[in-house]
């Protein structure tokens, strides 16, 4: 008996704990599945309320951002696909947009896209600057503003670049006066920030004045064209005839992707015309703009409706050059031509795009006569090695050549090359504006 009862007083303690453990498994067992369920409700509580927050997103886009994409249904996940918790479909709106940005990246746009571009750049510059001579954060020496605004870098485009600000009377004028009845405006504008909260009134205004001051022209000439991104603005052109408004048009034009890239502005000025192009499309030409018989006398640059916050609009490359005019009839009677509206990128000879229109109107002329022959001679400036600048003054010639070939067909039989590299400079080569007319390129009759 004493050895029954001492086998229980071991027994009883074990059989005691093991029930205990038991039922603490099953209490924890039932907090468990308490806390399962309360996650699980948590989640279809998110889905559901995430869902919710997308329909009513996309009911609220379809108000204040009609035509916007609906959204794209995720793809199915492959066998080597990895996700995580950012991986959410786009809109079509924003996959076409980067899509477009990414192609552009990684492959420029093809000059035979601009085979059709007309514009012709003056001849003989009045006004280059590429802000070289500038520093870094100051305002340029060779602009004037009652603003503000300073010189910045952009690490994905080189060169500097002049920030400007809005402004209700707010202007920026390059110092350049007593404008010819045929002259030229080109620059480049880059624009950083912008989204679908940009501003509909956001505008970039370029006006050709019979002043080169703060004070309202009495007479001139105004375009305008929007950064907005959620609606299609397009372009806008006004202008004044003594003191009176004839004009005042917007022309409509979906130029969002276009401006949220860099982008090239070409500008021309014949008398009374006013032409403009945004990189190869012509969005302007208004045969009577401007007034007849009175001179113009200065350009401003002015911004509005953009928030300084997030978004930045920059301008570069500014060049005014007196011409413009029809090369053609100059090739065919005098038997030569010299220009430096074919521009290429700094000391390269690729040609850049908004260069095709005269390359375009030496093609007319070889079209037109069967029998003409021509020699095509590059110079460049004194910037850089001597025996550099020969090579690259014959390597730019043989691009013209290439583009008269490979876009217009033209026998390469009828055209002959040569590079005269620096020796030939017909400006002064410590200004940037002779300089400009260095860089040139001369059609000679064989």
């Amino acid at each position: 008996m004493k050895t029954l009862g001492h086998l229980l007083k071991l027994i009883l303690p074990v059989v005691c704990i093991l029930f205990t453990c038991q039922t603490g498994n099953a209490q924890i067992l039932r907090k468990l599945g308490k806390v399962a369920e309360r996650a699980a409700e948590r989640t279809v509580e998110r889905r559901v309320e995430k869902e919710t927050s997308e329909k009513t997103d996309q009911a609220l886009d379809s108000i204040l951002e009609p035509g916007k994409g609906k959204k794209k249904k995720k793809r199915p996940a492959q066998q080597n696909d990895t996700t995580d918790e950012n991986d959410f479909p786009e809109t079509d709106e924003q996959n076409s947009s980067n899509t477009s940005q990414t192609s552009n990246e990684k492959t420029p746009q093809s000059i035979k896209v601009y085979s059709k571009f007309d514009f012709v750049p003056g001849d003989t510059p009045i006004f280059v600057d590429d802000f070289s001579n500038d520093f870094i954060g100051d305002f340029p020496s060779r602009w004037n503003s009652n603003g503000s605004g300073e010189l910045v870098t952009l690490e994905e485009h080189p060169n500097k670049w002049l920030k400007i600000l809005p402004g209700f009377k707010t202007a920026y004028i390059p110092d350049v006066t007593n404008l010819p009845d045929e002259f030229t405006l080109e620059f480049d504008v880059v624009a950083t920030g912008l989204d679908n909260k940009t501003s509909s009134q956001s505008y970039l205004g370029i006006v050709v004045s019979d002043n080169n001051t703060f004070k309202k022209g009495a007479n001139l000439g105004l375009v305008e064209y929007s950064f907005c991104q959620f609606i299609e603005r397009g372009v806008v052109v006004e202008n004044n005839i003594a003191s009176k408004r004839v004009i005042r048009n917007e022309v409509g034009a979906d130029i969002r992707n276009v401006v949220n890239q860099k982008h090239h502005v070409s500008i021309a000025v014949n008398k009374e015309r006013f032409r403009l192009w945004i990189n190869e499309n012509k969005f302007i030409d208004v045969p009577r703009l401007l007034p007849s018989n009175v001179q113009m006398q200065g350009i401003k640059f002015t911004l509005r409706g953009t928030d300084t916050e997030k978004e930045s609009v920059l301008i570069g490359n500014i060049k005014v050059a007196k011409g413009g005019v029809d090369l053609r009839r100059q090739l065919l009677a005098d038997g030569k031509i010299s220009t430096n509206g074919i521009l290429f990128d700094s000391g390269s000879d690729n040609i850049q795009p908004q260069s095709m229109g005269i390359i375009r109107q030496i093609y007319q002329v070889l079209q037109q006569d069967k029998a003409i022959q021509l020699k095509i001679v590059g110079h460049t400036d004194a910037d850089g090695d001597d025996t550099k600048n020969m090579k690259l003054s014959q390597d730019r010639a043989e691009a013209v050549k290439n583009a008269l070939v490979s876009i217009y067909n033209v026998s390469s039989e009828r055209l002959s090359t040569n590079g005269k590299g620096e020796t030939e400079p017909v400006g002064d080569n410590s200004s940037a504006d002779g300089k400009a007319q260095n860089r040139r390129v001369e059609f000679i009759k064989a």
